[in-house]
């Protein structure tokens, strides 16, 4: 497989009075998420409070029950917090209907899993298709807008190819590719490069350095530190609360060196 010849420029967001003004893209204020099995309570979140700029890349980790995952799920829509309020592109989610939240989904996120989530007999282009069966209005021509996509990740050449004739990686751009179709605000990948060697780990990440670049905001959800070293800044959890919140200072590019 051809390497991804990406590399991301040290651009930083501009820190001005007109950039701080700006609501933020992602905010969580003072959000817990309680969870109720049987008679146990389990705090998944307790009283987060942090803010994600339009155009930011943040890699979110922490160890297996620190609250990361209960994290990504609000920032995805799928979950709501029990108390405390989390807004995206400006909107309190808790005070949205179903429907509003499944628009919000399918128009301002895009979505990328560990496990790609492919259907196993439909070609590349159809895969990547799939979001705008959804989107209201219906594009005239969801194949070009596909197309256009596969290109983007460097697939254009295999739109008619099923997912067993694609490497891991290849199929991991194949959803990233559907998660952009519908020009998502926020690229939101939980693991994304847990079932990828190194190698083809960097090369995605290298596209969403590119992706970010072009300014799409990322969210990554990782437990391996090397990968969140491509990211601009990172959230680490712990017992449900954000113990750091750092910016990376020696980012890693695709090359593997500081940026």
């Amino acid at each position: 497989m051809t390497a991804l010849a990406l590399t991301a420029p040290p651009r930083t967001p501009a820190k001005n009075a007109a950039a701080s003004a700006k609501t933020p893209l992602i905010r969580a204020e003072n959000v817990s998420k309680i969870y109720t099995m049987g008679d146990q309570t389990v705090r998944a979140l307790d009283n987060v409070s942090v803010t994600i700029e339009d155009g930011d890349f943040v890699a979110i980790m922490g160890a297996s029950g620190s609250g990361k995952s209960t994290m990504m799920n609000l920032i995805g829509a799928l979950d709501v917090p029990t108390s405390g309020a989390l807004y995206i592109d400006g909107r309190d989610i808790s005070e949205m209907t179903a429907d509003e939240l499944a628009e919000l989904r399918n128009r301002r996120i895009g979505f990328v899993f560990q496990q790609f989530n492919l259907l196993a007999r439909t070609p590349a282009v159809r895969q990547v298709m799939l979001p705008l069966l959804y989107a209201r209005p219906r594009p005239q021509d969801p194949e070009a807008m596909a197309m256009e996509r596969l290109r983007q990740v460097g697939l254009g050449d295999r739109a008619d190819h099923h997912p067993r004739q694609l490497s891991g990686g290849q199929q991991q751009r194949v959803a990233i590719a559907r998660a952009l179709v519908n020009n998502p605000k926020i690229l939101l990948a939980d693991e994304p490069t847990g079932a990828l060697d190194t190698k083809t780990s960097e090369e995605i990440m290298a596209l969403f350095c590119r992706l970010n670049d072009q300014g799409i905001t990322v969210v990554v959800v990782t437990h391996e530190t090397d990968i969140a070293e491509f990211a601009r800044r990172r959230l680490t959890f712990r017992d449900g609360r954000i113990v750091d919140d750092a910016i990376n200072t020696l980012r890693r590019t695709p090359q593997g060196g500081p940026s």
